[in-house]
C-alpha cells in the first residue's frame, strides 16, 4: 500500500501528526479509574526505562525486500503491530517532492506505531548514491531540520555496514516544546539509507525505542 503525501517535510510531518492526535482523542474511550491511571503511569515509566537501556522489541515482520510493504536498499525487521507503507511523492520537482526531502535523503517510507499503542512513526529516507560517508549523510539530514540542537554522534556496525547514530533535541515552534529524537544512517551502493524516530514527546520517543533498537540491530544491505 503506498501513502501519497502532498505535503510533507519535517514541519508538516509533525504538523499531520498533531492532526492524528487530535482525532484520536476525539474518539478516545471513557477515563479508566484512578487505581487502572496509575498502573498504566506506572507500566509506561518501566517501559520508557527499558527501552534506555537497549530493550529490542519482538519481531513482527521484515521489510526492505522486494515485495515487502517498503522497497529498500537495505532491509531491517519492524515491531509487532508496526504497520509499514511507501510514501509517494508528486512528480519530480513539484512542491511535493521537494518537501520530502531533507538533506541528501528523500522520505520513502513510513512504519506506523498507532496499531501498538504509541504514537510516533519510523521513518526510512533514502538518497542517490555519492561520495559522502554516512556521518556526512546524516550530519547534513539533521542540519537541514530546523529546531536540531545538541547533537551527540557515535559510531556502530550492523549486518556488515557501518553505520553513524544521533541523539538530539527538536524544538518545534509550532508547539512550543523541545523532545528527544534520534537517528541512524548507513551507506549502500545505491545511496545513503537514513532511518528516523521521533514520536510526539520525549515519553513516546522513549517507549518507541525497543522498536528502534531492533531495527537498528537487523539492518542489512541487500
Amino acid at each position: 500500500m503506498q501513502v501519497r503525501v502532498g505535503i510533507a517535510g519535517r514541519g508538516a510531518v509533525h504538523v499531520a501528526l498533531l492532526a492524528g492526535v487530535l482525532t484520536g482523542c476525539s474518539q478516545a474511550a471513557p477515563q479508566e479509574p484512578e487505581d487502572n491511571q496509575a498502573s498504566a503511569s506506572a507500566s509506561a515509566s518501566a517501559s520508557a526505562s527499558a527501552s534506555a537501556d537497549g530493550t529490542v522489541a519482538a519481531k513482527g515482520g521484515t521489510i526492505g525486500a522486494k515485495g515487502s510493504p517498503c522497497e529498500l536498499p537495505v532491509t531491517f525487521d519492524i515491531a509487532k503491530e508496526w504497520q509499514a507503507e511507501t510514501v509517494e511523492g508528486g512528480p519530480a520537482g513539484d512542491l511535493a517532492d521537494t518537501l520530502l526531502q531533507q538533506g541528501p535523503v528523500t522520505l520513502t517510507c513510513e512504519i506506523d506505531a498507532k496499531p501498538a499503542g504509541n504514537i510516533g512513526y519510523l521513518r526510512v529516507w533514502t538518497g542517490e548514491p555519492a561520495k559522502n560517508d554516512a556521518r556526512a549523510a546524516l550530519e547534513a539530514f539533521v542540519e537541514a531540520e530546523p529546531g536540531a540542537s545538541k547533537e551527540t554522534y557515535r559510531t556502530f556496525k550492523t549486518g556488515g555496514l557501518d553505520g553513524v547514530e544521533v541523539e538530539y533535541l527538536y524544538t518545534s515552534e509550532l508547539l512550543d516544546e523541545t523532545k528527544k529524537e534520534r537517528a541512524l544512517a548507513v551507506v549502500t551502493s545505491d545511496g545513503p539509507v537514513v532511518v528516523h524516530l521521533g514520536g510526539l514527546d520525549t515519553e513516546e520517543h522513549e517507549e518507541m525505542l525497543p522498536a528502534y533498537e531492533l531495527a537498528k540491530r537487523t539492518l542489512r544491505g541487500h
